[in-house]
Protein backbone atom coordinates (compact mmCIF):
# COMPACT_ATOMS: atom_id res chain seq x y z
CA UNK A 1 0.00 0.00 0.00
CA UNK A 2 1.14 3.55 -0.61
CA UNK A 3 1.11 6.26 2.08
CA UNK A 4 -2.20 7.66 0.79
CA UNK A 5 -3.92 4.32 1.32
CA UNK A 6 -3.82 4.76 5.09
CA UNK A 7 -6.13 6.70 7.38
CA UNK A 8 -4.83 8.11 10.66
CA UNK A 9 -6.99 7.93 13.78
CA UNK A 10 -6.12 10.16 16.74
CA UNK A 11 -7.75 10.77 20.10
CA UNK A 12 -6.31 13.01 22.80
CA UNK A 13 -6.41 12.77 26.57
CA UNK A 14 -5.48 16.16 28.04
CA UNK A 15 -4.54 16.56 31.68
CA UNK A 16 -5.52 20.08 32.70
CA UNK A 17 -4.22 21.25 36.07
CA UNK A 18 -6.95 23.20 37.81
CA UNK A 19 -5.90 26.57 39.22
CA UNK A 20 -7.21 26.09 42.75
CA UNK A 21 -5.13 27.27 45.70
CA UNK A 22 -4.90 23.82 47.27
CA UNK A 23 -4.94 20.17 46.26
CA UNK A 24 -8.01 18.20 45.33
CA UNK A 25 -8.25 16.18 48.56
CA UNK A 26 -6.08 18.15 50.99
CA UNK A 27 -5.25 21.71 52.02
CA UNK A 28 -1.65 21.54 50.77
CA UNK A 29 -0.50 24.21 48.32
CA UNK A 30 -0.05 23.53 44.61
CA UNK A 31 2.26 26.52 43.99
CA UNK A 32 4.94 25.70 41.41
CA UNK A 33 8.64 25.73 42.25
CA UNK A 34 8.68 24.73 45.93
CA UNK A 35 11.52 22.65 47.34
CA UNK A 36 11.00 18.91 46.68
CA UNK A 37 8.48 17.31 49.05
CA UNK A 38 7.80 20.62 50.85
CA UNK A 39 4.14 20.56 49.78
CA UNK A 40 3.28 16.92 50.41
CA UNK A 41 1.07 16.63 53.47
CA UNK A 42 -0.13 13.58 55.39
CA UNK A 43 -3.18 13.14 53.13
CA UNK A 44 -1.08 13.37 49.95
CA UNK A 45 1.30 10.63 51.07
CA UNK A 46 -1.46 8.47 52.56
CA UNK A 47 -0.30 8.20 56.15
CA UNK A 48 -2.49 5.85 58.24
CA UNK A 49 -5.69 7.37 59.57
CA UNK A 50 -5.98 10.31 57.16
CA UNK A 51 -9.05 10.90 55.01
CA UNK A 52 -9.47 12.84 51.74
CA UNK A 53 -11.85 15.83 51.58
CA UNK A 54 -12.99 16.99 48.13
CA UNK A 55 -12.03 20.53 47.05
CA UNK A 56 -15.22 22.41 46.10
CA UNK A 57 -13.25 24.79 43.86
CA UNK A 58 -12.07 21.88 41.70
CA UNK A 59 -15.67 20.74 41.21
CA UNK A 60 -16.80 24.24 40.22
CA UNK A 61 -14.05 24.41 37.59
CA UNK A 62 -15.18 21.08 36.17
CA UNK A 63 -18.75 22.40 35.98
CA UNK A 64 -17.48 25.56 34.26
CA UNK A 65 -15.72 23.48 31.64
CA UNK A 66 -18.73 21.24 31.05
CA UNK A 67 -20.97 24.25 30.48
CA UNK A 68 -18.43 25.85 28.14
CA UNK A 69 -18.35 22.80 25.83
CA UNK A 70 -22.10 22.10 25.94
CA UNK A 71 -21.68 18.87 27.90
CA UNK A 72 -23.94 17.13 30.38
CA UNK A 73 -23.05 17.75 34.03
CA UNK A 74 -23.66 14.49 35.86
CA UNK A 75 -26.07 14.96 38.80
CA UNK A 76 -24.11 12.23 40.58
CA UNK A 77 -20.57 11.06 39.90
CA UNK A 78 -18.30 8.62 41.69
CA UNK A 79 -14.63 8.70 42.68
CA UNK A 80 -12.74 5.44 42.21
CA UNK A 81 -9.36 4.03 43.10
CA UNK A 82 -7.13 3.30 40.12
CA UNK A 83 -4.62 0.78 41.42
CA UNK A 84 -1.05 0.63 40.14
CA UNK A 85 2.38 0.61 41.73
CA UNK A 86 4.91 3.25 40.79
CA UNK A 87 7.54 4.98 42.96
CA UNK A 88 5.92 8.42 42.65
CA UNK A 89 2.44 7.17 43.62
CA UNK A 90 2.61 7.09 47.44
CA UNK A 91 -0.83 5.55 48.03
CA UNK A 92 -0.37 2.68 45.59
CA UNK A 93 -3.50 3.98 43.88
CA UNK A 94 -4.74 7.18 42.25
CA UNK A 95 -8.12 8.67 43.09
CA UNK A 96 -9.90 9.27 39.80
CA UNK A 97 -13.32 8.83 38.21
CA UNK A 98 -14.14 5.84 36.04
CA UNK A 99 -17.67 4.70 35.31
CA UNK A 100 -19.48 7.91 36.35
CA UNK A 101 -17.46 11.04 35.40
CA UNK A 102 -18.54 14.57 36.30
CA UNK A 103 -18.70 15.80 32.66
CA UNK A 104 -20.16 13.72 29.81
CA UNK A 105 -19.99 14.67 26.12
CA UNK A 106 -19.40 18.15 24.74
CA UNK A 107 -17.80 19.58 21.60
CA UNK A 108 -14.79 21.67 20.61
CA UNK A 109 -15.16 23.62 17.32
CA UNK A 110 -11.91 24.53 15.57
CA UNK A 111 -10.31 25.88 12.41
CA UNK A 112 -7.63 23.62 10.95
CA UNK A 113 -4.89 24.83 8.55
CA UNK A 114 -5.35 23.04 5.21
CA UNK A 115 -1.68 23.26 4.23
CA UNK A 116 -2.53 25.55 1.31
CA UNK A 117 -2.76 28.83 3.16
CA UNK A 118 -6.41 28.36 4.08
CA UNK A 119 -8.39 26.65 6.83
CA UNK A 120 -11.35 24.33 7.22
CA UNK A 121 -13.86 23.91 10.03
CA UNK A 122 -14.04 20.81 12.17
CA UNK A 123 -15.82 19.86 15.38
CA UNK A 124 -14.29 17.32 17.75
CA UNK A 125 -16.66 15.55 20.11
CA UNK A 126 -15.63 14.88 23.70
CA UNK A 127 -16.21 11.56 25.43
CA UNK A 128 -15.89 12.82 28.99
CA UNK A 129 -13.97 14.97 31.43
CA UNK A 130 -13.27 13.61 34.88
CA UNK A 131 -11.65 14.85 38.07
CA UNK A 132 -8.59 13.12 39.47
CA UNK A 133 -5.45 13.71 41.47
CA UNK A 134 -1.99 13.95 39.95
CA UNK A 135 0.87 11.65 40.91
CA UNK A 136 4.28 12.79 42.13
CA UNK A 137 7.31 13.19 39.90
CA UNK A 138 10.34 10.98 39.36
CA UNK A 139 13.58 12.93 38.93
CA UNK A 140 16.39 11.32 36.98
CA UNK A 141 18.69 14.12 35.83
CA UNK A 142 20.32 15.13 39.13
CA UNK A 143 20.83 11.70 40.61
CA UNK A 144 23.66 9.69 39.13
CA UNK A 145 22.44 6.13 38.70
CA UNK A 146 19.48 6.78 40.99
CA UNK A 147 16.01 8.32 40.85
CA UNK A 148 14.71 11.03 43.16
CA UNK A 149 11.04 11.29 44.11
CA UNK A 150 9.29 14.66 44.53
CA UNK A 151 5.75 14.32 45.89
CA UNK A 152 4.81 18.01 45.66
CA UNK A 153 2.54 17.29 42.66
CA UNK A 154 0.85 14.34 44.39
CA UNK A 155 -2.79 15.32 44.92
CA UNK A 156 -2.74 18.28 42.51
CA UNK A 157 -6.25 18.61 40.99
CA UNK A 158 -6.58 17.58 37.36
CA UNK A 159 -9.45 17.58 34.90
CA UNK A 160 -8.71 14.87 32.34
CA UNK A 161 -10.46 15.76 29.08
CA UNK A 162 -10.92 12.82 26.72
CA UNK A 163 -11.81 13.30 23.04
CA UNK A 164 -13.44 10.88 20.68
CA UNK A 165 -10.94 9.39 18.16
CA UNK A 166 -12.05 11.83 15.46
CA UNK A 167 -8.85 13.58 14.42
CA UNK A 168 -7.28 12.43 11.17
CA UNK A 169 -3.94 14.25 11.10
CA UNK A 170 -1.38 15.82 13.40
CA UNK A 171 -2.59 19.23 12.15
CA UNK A 172 -6.10 18.48 13.44
CA UNK A 173 -4.71 17.22 16.75
CA UNK A 174 -2.65 20.38 17.23
CA UNK A 175 -5.59 22.63 16.25
CA UNK A 176 -7.76 20.78 18.79
CA UNK A 177 -5.13 21.02 21.54
CA UNK A 178 -4.68 24.75 20.87
CA UNK A 179 -8.43 25.37 20.93
CA UNK A 180 -8.77 23.45 24.19
CA UNK A 181 -5.76 25.26 25.67
CA UNK A 182 -7.29 28.62 24.78
CA UNK A 183 -10.67 27.61 26.23
CA UNK A 184 -9.43 26.44 29.66
CA UNK A 185 -7.49 29.70 30.00
CA UNK A 186 -10.46 31.73 28.74
CA UNK A 187 -12.81 30.34 31.40
CA UNK A 188 -10.03 30.63 34.00
CA UNK A 189 -9.79 27.04 35.20
CA UNK A 190 -6.12 26.50 34.23
CA UNK A 191 -3.12 28.77 33.68
CA UNK A 192 -2.14 26.70 30.61
CA UNK A 193 1.59 26.77 31.45
CA UNK A 194 2.86 23.80 29.46
CA UNK A 195 6.46 24.16 30.64
CA UNK A 196 5.31 23.73 34.25
CA UNK A 197 3.10 20.76 33.37
CA UNK A 198 -0.26 22.52 33.76
CA UNK A 199 -1.47 21.30 30.35
CA UNK A 200 -0.20 17.90 29.16
CA UNK A 201 -1.38 15.81 26.24
CA UNK A 202 -1.47 12.05 25.74
CA UNK A 203 -2.08 11.11 22.10
CA UNK A 204 -3.67 7.78 21.15
CA UNK A 205 -2.54 7.06 17.59
CA UNK A 206 -3.46 4.26 15.20
CA UNK A 207 -3.66 3.71 11.45
CA UNK A 208 -6.01 1.67 9.31
CA UNK A 209 -6.48 1.04 5.59
CA UNK A 210 -8.63 3.80 4.15
CA UNK A 211 -12.28 2.73 4.06
CA UNK A 212 -11.90 0.18 6.87
CA UNK A 213 -14.42 0.70 9.71
CA UNK A 214 -12.48 -1.17 12.39
CA UNK A 215 -9.82 0.78 14.26
CA UNK A 216 -6.19 -0.28 14.12
CA UNK A 217 -4.17 -1.07 17.25
CA UNK A 218 -3.34 2.16 19.06
CA UNK A 219 -0.22 3.29 20.84
CA UNK A 220 -0.42 6.05 23.44
CA UNK A 221 2.23 8.79 23.41
CA UNK A 222 2.48 10.14 26.96
CA UNK A 223 3.13 13.59 28.45
CA UNK A 224 3.54 15.86 25.44
CA UNK A 225 4.00 19.38 26.81
CA UNK A 226 4.27 21.49 23.66
CA UNK A 227 2.23 21.79 20.48
CA UNK A 228 5.37 21.34 18.39
CA UNK A 229 6.26 18.10 20.16
CA UNK A 230 2.66 16.90 19.78
CA UNK A 231 2.85 17.34 16.01
CA UNK A 232 6.33 15.82 15.70
CA UNK A 233 5.45 12.83 17.89
CA UNK A 234 2.25 12.02 15.98
CA UNK A 235 3.91 12.39 12.57
CA UNK A 236 6.74 10.05 13.58
CA UNK A 237 4.41 7.51 15.19
CA UNK A 238 2.09 7.43 12.17
CA UNK A 239 4.95 6.76 9.77
CA UNK A 240 6.48 4.19 12.13
CA UNK A 241 3.21 2.24 12.34
CA UNK A 242 2.68 2.35 8.57
CA UNK A 243 6.23 1.19 7.88
CA UNK A 244 5.91 -1.64 10.42
CA UNK A 245 2.64 -2.93 8.91
CA UNK A 246 3.86 -2.61 5.31
CA UNK A 247 6.97 -4.61 6.27
CA UNK A 248 4.76 -7.44 7.53
CA UNK A 249 4.81 -6.54 11.23
CA UNK A 250 1.95 -6.00 13.65
CA UNK A 251 1.43 -3.03 15.96
CA UNK A 252 1.30 -4.02 19.62
CA UNK A 253 -0.71 -1.89 22.03
CA UNK A 254 1.77 0.08 24.13
CA UNK A 255 2.53 3.29 25.97
CA UNK A 256 5.39 5.21 24.38
CA UNK A 257 7.42 8.34 25.11
CA UNK A 258 8.57 10.98 22.63
CA UNK A 259 12.23 12.00 22.60
CA UNK A 260 12.47 15.61 21.32
CA UNK A 261 16.21 15.24 20.69
CA UNK A 262 15.88 12.30 18.32
CA UNK A 263 12.36 13.14 17.13
CA UNK A 264 11.34 9.52 17.75
CA UNK A 265 8.96 7.63 20.00
CA UNK A 266 10.14 4.69 22.12
CA UNK A 267 8.22 2.05 24.00
CA UNK A 268 7.78 2.63 27.73
CA UNK A 269 5.55 -0.27 28.72
CA UNK A 270 2.84 -2.48 27.32
CA UNK A 271 -0.46 -0.63 27.34
CA UNK A 272 -2.78 -1.40 30.22
CA UNK A 273 -6.53 -1.76 29.89
CA UNK A 274 -9.07 -0.69 32.47
CA UNK A 275 -9.23 -4.13 34.09
CA UNK A 276 -5.49 -3.95 34.81
CA UNK A 277 -6.12 -1.07 37.20
CA UNK A 278 -8.76 -2.91 39.26
CA UNK A 279 -10.99 0.16 39.58
CA UNK A 280 -13.42 0.21 42.50
CA UNK A 281 -15.34 3.05 44.23
CA UNK A 282 -13.24 4.85 46.81
CA UNK A 283 -14.73 3.95 50.21
CA UNK A 284 -13.48 7.21 51.77
CA UNK A 285 -15.36 9.53 49.39
CA UNK A 286 -19.12 10.01 49.08
CA UNK A 287 -20.69 10.35 45.62
CA UNK A 288 -20.36 13.87 44.20
CA UNK A 289 -23.87 15.34 43.89
CA UNK A 290 -24.38 18.48 41.77
CA UNK A 291 -27.84 20.08 41.73
CA UNK A 292 -29.32 22.46 39.14
CA UNK A 293 -28.99 25.49 41.41
CA UNK A 294 -25.23 24.98 41.60
CA UNK A 295 -24.98 24.58 37.83
CA UNK A 296 -27.07 27.73 37.21
CA UNK A 297 -24.92 29.76 39.59
CA UNK A 298 -21.73 28.71 37.79
CA UNK A 299 -23.38 29.39 34.41
CA UNK A 300 -24.16 32.93 35.51
CA UNK A 301 -20.45 33.52 36.25
CA UNK A 302 -19.18 32.36 32.85
CA UNK A 303 -17.69 34.97 30.52
CA UNK A 304 -18.79 35.26 26.89
CA UNK A 305 -17.23 32.21 25.26
CA UNK A 306 -14.78 32.30 22.31
CA UNK A 307 -17.21 30.81 19.76
CA UNK A 308 -19.94 33.30 20.69
CA UNK A 309 -17.54 36.24 20.65
CA UNK A 310 -16.08 35.12 17.32
CA UNK A 311 -19.60 35.04 15.89
CA UNK A 312 -20.26 38.54 17.25
CA UNK A 313 -17.05 39.84 15.66
CA UNK A 314 -18.18 38.43 12.32
CA UNK A 315 -21.78 39.64 12.62
CA UNK A 316 -21.28 43.09 14.16
CA UNK A 317 -17.81 44.01 12.88
CA UNK A 318 -17.82 42.24 9.51
CA UNK A 319 -14.63 40.29 10.25
CA UNK A 320 -13.77 37.07 8.43
CA UNK A 321 -13.98 33.75 10.29
CA UNK A 322 -10.18 33.57 10.27
CA UNK A 323 -9.76 37.07 11.76
CA UNK A 324 -12.45 36.48 14.37
CA UNK A 325 -10.91 33.15 15.40
CA UNK A 326 -7.44 34.68 15.62
CA UNK A 327 -8.68 37.52 17.82
CA UNK A 328 -10.46 35.11 20.16
CA UNK A 329 -7.47 32.79 20.53
CA UNK A 330 -6.98 34.23 24.00
CA UNK A 331 -9.20 36.22 26.32
CA UNK A 332 -6.49 38.88 26.73
CA UNK A 333 -6.16 39.48 22.97
CA UNK A 334 -9.93 39.60 22.58
CA UNK A 335 -10.26 42.14 25.38
CA UNK A 336 -7.48 44.33 23.93
CA UNK A 337 -9.26 44.27 20.58
CA UNK A 338 -12.63 45.08 22.15
CA UNK A 339 -11.10 48.00 24.04
CA UNK A 340 -9.46 49.28 20.84
CA UNK A 341 -12.71 49.15 18.87
CA UNK A 342 -14.63 50.78 21.73
CA UNK A 343 -12.25 53.76 21.57
CA UNK A 344 -11.82 53.90 17.76
CA UNK A 345 -15.44 53.19 16.79
CA UNK A 346 -17.02 50.17 15.12
CA UNK A 347 -16.56 51.75 11.69
CA UNK A 348 -12.83 51.13 12.19
CA UNK A 349 -13.19 47.56 13.50
CA UNK A 350 -11.42 45.95 10.53
CA UNK A 351 -8.51 48.40 10.70
CA UNK A 352 -8.21 47.75 14.45
CA UNK A 353 -8.14 44.01 13.74
CA UNK A 354 -5.38 44.44 11.16
CA UNK A 355 -3.20 46.38 13.60
CA UNK A 356 -3.79 44.00 16.54
CA UNK A 357 -3.09 40.89 14.45
CA UNK A 358 -0.34 42.50 12.38
CA UNK A 359 2.11 45.12 13.67
CA UNK A 360 1.21 44.75 17.34
CA UNK A 361 1.33 40.94 17.33
CA UNK A 362 4.64 40.94 15.43
CA UNK A 363 6.23 43.44 17.81
CA UNK A 364 4.99 41.57 20.90
CA UNK A 365 6.30 38.31 19.49
CA UNK A 366 9.71 39.82 18.75
CA UNK A 367 9.93 41.28 22.25
CA UNK A 368 8.61 38.00 23.77
CA UNK A 369 5.85 39.92 25.54
CA UNK A 370 2.27 38.96 26.33
CA UNK A 371 -0.35 41.45 25.18
CA UNK A 372 -1.07 42.29 28.82
CA UNK A 373 2.48 43.71 28.98
CA UNK A 374 2.19 45.70 25.75
CA UNK A 375 3.95 49.11 25.93
CA UNK A 376 1.17 50.34 23.66
CA UNK A 377 -2.31 50.56 25.20
CA UNK A 378 -5.60 49.86 23.42
CA UNK A 379 -6.50 53.57 23.75
CA UNK A 380 -3.20 54.61 22.11
CA UNK A 381 -3.71 52.18 19.24
CA UNK A 382 -7.28 53.44 18.80
CA UNK A 383 -5.94 57.01 18.58
CA UNK A 384 -3.57 55.91 15.84
CA UNK A 385 -6.36 54.18 13.91
CA UNK A 386 -8.54 57.29 14.19
CA UNK A 387 -5.82 59.45 12.59
CA UNK A 388 -5.53 56.98 9.70
CA UNK A 389 -9.30 56.99 9.24
CA UNK A 390 -9.57 60.78 9.03
CA UNK A 391 -6.57 61.02 6.65
CA UNK A 392 -4.42 62.93 9.14
CA UNK A 393 -1.67 60.39 8.42
CA UNK A 394 -1.05 57.73 5.79
CA UNK A 395 -0.50 54.05 6.52
CA UNK A 396 3.23 54.52 5.95
CA UNK A 397 3.42 57.38 8.44
CA UNK A 398 1.23 55.39 10.83
CA UNK A 399 4.01 52.82 11.15
CA UNK A 400 6.38 55.60 12.25
CA UNK A 401 3.83 56.78 14.81
CA UNK A 402 3.37 53.17 16.00
CA UNK A 403 7.13 52.86 16.53
CA UNK A 404 7.18 56.12 18.49
CA UNK A 405 4.29 55.00 20.69
CA UNK A 406 5.98 51.63 21.29
CA UNK A 407 9.20 53.41 22.30
CA UNK A 408 7.25 55.81 24.54
CA UNK A 409 8.22 58.91 22.57
CA UNK A 410 4.79 60.39 23.24
CA UNK A 411 1.62 59.54 25.12
CA UNK A 412 -0.71 59.68 22.10
CA UNK A 413 -0.69 59.51 18.32
CA UNK A 414 -1.77 63.16 18.17
CA UNK A 415 1.14 64.29 20.37
CA UNK A 416 3.65 62.41 18.22
CA UNK A 417 2.16 63.66 14.94
CA UNK A 418 2.34 67.25 16.17
CA UNK A 419 5.79 66.96 17.75
CA UNK A 420 7.37 65.30 14.72
CA UNK A 421 5.44 67.21 12.04
CA UNK A 422 3.96 64.03 10.54
CA UNK A 423 0.56 65.38 9.48
CA UNK A 424 -0.38 64.24 6.01
CA UNK A 425 -0.27 66.79 3.20
CA UNK A 426 -3.70 66.95 1.55
CA UNK A 427 -3.44 70.41 -0.01
CA UNK A 428 -3.87 69.90 -3.76
CA UNK A 429 -1.67 72.84 -4.68
CA UNK A 430 1.20 71.65 -2.48
CA UNK A 431 1.00 68.13 -3.91
CA UNK A 432 0.88 69.44 -7.48
CA UNK A 433 4.01 71.50 -6.84
CA UNK A 434 5.84 68.37 -5.62
CA UNK A 435 4.64 66.41 -8.68
CA UNK A 436 5.83 69.14 -11.05
CA UNK A 437 9.30 69.06 -9.48
CA UNK A 438 9.46 65.24 -9.74
CA UNK A 439 8.33 65.21 -13.39
CA UNK A 440 10.91 67.84 -14.30
CA UNK A 441 13.65 65.87 -12.57
CA UNK A 442 12.66 62.49 -14.08
CA UNK A 443 12.03 62.97 -17.85
CA UNK A 444 13.18 59.43 -18.59
CA UNK A 445 10.50 57.90 -16.35
CA UNK A 446 7.90 60.14 -17.95
CA UNK A 447 8.92 58.90 -21.41
CA UNK A 448 8.86 55.26 -20.28
CA UNK A 449 5.37 55.65 -18.82
CA UNK A 450 4.07 57.21 -22.02
CA UNK A 451 5.67 54.32 -23.90
CA UNK A 452 3.44 51.95 -21.90
CA UNK A 453 5.69 50.93 -19.00
CA UNK A 454 3.46 50.85 -15.91
CA UNK A 455 6.45 50.39 -13.59
CA UNK A 456 7.59 53.90 -14.53
CA UNK A 457 4.38 55.32 -13.01
CA UNK A 458 5.04 53.49 -9.73
CA UNK A 459 8.58 54.86 -9.74
CA UNK A 460 7.26 58.41 -10.14
CA UNK A 461 4.78 57.89 -7.29
CA UNK A 462 7.66 56.71 -5.14
CA UNK A 463 9.68 59.81 -6.01
CA UNK A 464 6.73 62.04 -5.10
CA UNK A 465 6.27 60.33 -1.75
CA UNK A 466 10.01 60.61 -1.09
CA UNK A 467 9.99 64.31 -1.97
CA UNK A 468 7.12 64.86 0.48
CA UNK A 469 8.95 62.83 3.18
CA UNK A 470 6.06 60.39 3.07
CA UNK A 471 3.53 63.02 4.11
CA UNK A 472 1.62 63.45 0.84
CA UNK A 473 -1.73 61.65 0.63
CA UNK A 474 -0.94 58.61 -1.57
CA UNK A 475 -4.40 58.53 -3.17
CA UNK A 476 -4.15 62.20 -4.14
CA UNK A 477 -0.62 61.70 -5.48
CA UNK A 478 -1.86 58.88 -7.72
CA UNK A 479 -4.87 60.84 -8.95
CA UNK A 480 -3.03 64.09 -9.66
CA UNK A 481 -0.03 62.35 -11.21
CA UNK A 482 -2.31 60.53 -13.66
CA UNK A 483 -3.90 63.83 -14.65
CA UNK A 484 -0.50 65.45 -15.17
CA UNK A 485 0.70 62.56 -17.34
CA UNK A 486 -2.65 62.13 -19.06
Amino acid sequence: MSRTDWEVVIGLEVHTQLNTQSKIFSGASIAFGAEPNAQACAVDIALPGVLPVLNKGAVERAIRFGLAVGATIAPKSIFARKNYFYPDLPKGYQISQYELPVVVGGQIPLLVPDGKGGTYEKTVNLTRAHLEEDAGKSLHEDFHGMTGIDLNRAGTPLLEIVSEPEMRSSAEAVAYAKALHALVRWIDICDGNMQEGSFRCDANVSVRPRGQAEFGTRREIKNLNSFRFLQQAIDFEVQWQIDLIEDGGKVQQATVLFDPDSGETRAMRSKEDAHDYRYFPDPDLLPLVIDNAWIERVKGELPELPAALSGRFQGEYGLSAYDATTLTASREVAQFYLDTVAAAGTANAKTCANWVMGDLAARLNKAELDITASPLSAAQLAGLVARIADNTISNAIAKKVFDALWNKEGDSADAIIDAQGLKQVTDTGAIEAIIDEVLAANPKSVEEFRAGKEKAFNALVGQCMKASEGKANPAQVNELLKKKLG
